[in-house]
């Protein structure tokens, strides 16, 4: 096993930093980093917000909810952004209203932004940096695009905290190989002792960290996460800035 693999296989999201910023440097090799990863017909259809200022940090903390989202290193936003191939398609006088509004630039700018904040992941941890994704951005996308002063045809995806671990950690066991792995096509047929074998080894986990306070099954907590009406302004904010409208 090489370095980066091992350096891969010990990721862990770390929710508590010193008081360290990242210099001016650190960002911008982890930017460029980013920059590096795979883009889809090289459109490059992403930006990244660099959140500095004191205000709107406790701002997207109270969306988010996590002190981390301002107690960090450095707070990065991913966005989806068109909003530069819109200014050219007027420049070269030609329309892409039809593309912009299709599912497929929604998917395109969702993935060029998270393989670029993959790549600034893998760049961070491997400079000695903890990191955090933050999903609970889009607990209110059209505020967050207000306070970041987003314009039309880019939207928020998720930010990520980086900066110095103030602790370790700790990691969660992810599913079996034999769960995620499919060979010439999917094949669900030991799915249930699958799971049932993982809820009992996410059980363990939990009854450790919290000596013995809790004790969550996987699916449980999953399905009663995704049970819940939550984040339902997505679809309507996403239309407002010019995606899905086909």
């Amino acid at each position: 096993m090489n370095d980066i693999i091992r350096q891969l296989m010990n990721h862990r999201s770390i929710r508590k930093f010193t008081d360290e910023k990242l210099t001016a440097d650190e960002v911008k090799v982890l930017i460029e980093a980013a920059q590096m990863a795979a883009t889809s017909s090289y459109l490059q259809a992403y930006s990244i917000i660099g959140v500095t200022d004191g205000e709107k940090k406790k701002a997207l903390r109270e969306i988010s909810g996590q002190a981390y989202v301002e107690e960090n290193g450095h707070l990065f936003v991913f966005v989806a952004d068109f909003y530069r191939h819109q200014l050219m398609s007027e420049r070269l006088g030609e329309k892409i209203d039809d593309y912009l509004g299709a599912t497929e630039s929604f998917l395109v700018g969702t993935v060029d932004a998270s393989l670029a904040a993959q790549n600034m992941a893998v760049a961070a941890e491997s400079m000695g940096f903890g990191i955090c994704y933050i999903g609970s951005l889009r607990n209110d996308m059209q505020q967050v695009i207000e306070i970041l002063e987003l314009p039309e045809h880019v939207y928020p995806l998720y930010g990520m905290v980086v900066g110095h671990p103030a602790d370790k950690g700790s990691q969660k066991e992810r599913l079996p190989f034999e769960h995620i792995y499919h060979e010439n096509g999917y094949d669900s047929s030991d799915y249930q002792e699958e799971i049932a074998a993982y809820d009992a080894a996410i059980m363990a986990y939990y009854r450790e960290r919290t000596d013995g306070k809790r004790a969550d099954k996987w699916s449980e907590q999953v399905i009663g996460m995704l049970s819940q009406k939550t984040r339902l302004d997505v679809d309507d904010v996403v239309k407002k800035q010019g995606f899905l409208k086909q």
